[in-house]
C-alpha cells in the first residue's frame, strides 16, 4: 500500500512535468516559424515550414511600412531543400520593413519585423569593443530554431507513454508470483 502512494505521487508529478513544457509553449511556439537576418543591403529569410507542392516551396515578400498586403511587396520565391527554404532581397534601402513568408500551400509560415541599416564600413579601434548587436542565440540547445506545437505536442506524449510503461513495470515487478 505504502508503494502504491509513492508511485502514485511520483507518477503525478512526472505527468505534470511532461505537460509543463506543452503548456507553456502553447501560442507562443506558433508565432513565427521563420527566422530573418540583415547583413548591409541584403534581407534573408530562412524557415522549415513550407512543403513543396508541384515543385513550388512558396514565396516570400518584402514589405514597407507603407505597403499593407503580400502582393504590394518584393516577391521572390523561396528556394531550398525539405529541411530548409530561404529567400534573399539585394540592394535594399535604410528602413524598417516586414518580411512575409507564404507556403505553396496557401498557408502563412510567419511575418518579423527588420530594420536594414545604410551600408557600414568596419573600423578597427583598440578602445572599441565588439558587441552582437542582437544577443546570443543561448538557451536549451533549440534556441535557433522553432518547433512548434506539434513536435512539443509529439514529445510530450512519448513522455507521457514513457511513464505508463515505468508505472507497468514496476507494478509488475512488485508482485511476488510474476517474473
Amino acid at each position: 500500500m505504502q508503494n502504491s502512494r509513492l508511485l502514485l505521487r511520483s507518477g503525478l508529478i512526472l505527468a505534470a512535468a511532461a505537460t509543463l513544457p506543452a503548456a507553456l509553449a502553447g501560442p507562443s511556439a506558433a508565432v513565427s516559424g521563420i527566422s530573418v537576418s540583415t547583413t548591409g543591403s541584403t534581407v534573408s529569410v530562412v524557415t522549415s515550414a513550407c512543403t513543396q507542392i508541384n515543385g513550388s516551396w512558396g514565396s516570400a515578400a518584402l514589405l514597407t511600412d507603407r505597403q499593407a498586403s503580400f502582393s504590394q511587396g518584393r516577391q521572390v520565391s523561396l528556394s531550398g531543400t525539405s529541411v530548409s527554404q530561404s529567400a534573399a532581397w539585394t540592394g535594399v534601402s535604410p528602413g524598417t520593413y516586414t518580411v512575409v513568408v507564404i507556403c505553396s500551400s496557401g498557408s502563412t509560415a510567419g511575418s518579423q519585423s527588420v530594420i536594414v541599416s545604410g551600408k557600414s564600413t568596419p573600423t578597427i579601434s583598440a578602445t572599441s569593443k565588439a558587441a552582437p548587436s542582437r544577443g546570443v542565440a543561448g538557451g536549451l540547445g533549440g534556441a535557433a530554431r522553432d518547433y512548434g506545437a506539434l513536435t512539443l505536442g509529439v514529445g510530450a506524449a512519448l513522455v507521457g507513454a514513457g511513464v505508463v510503461a515505468t508505472g507497468w513495470f514496476l507494478r509488475r515487478r512488485s508482485k511476488p508470483y510474476r517474473l
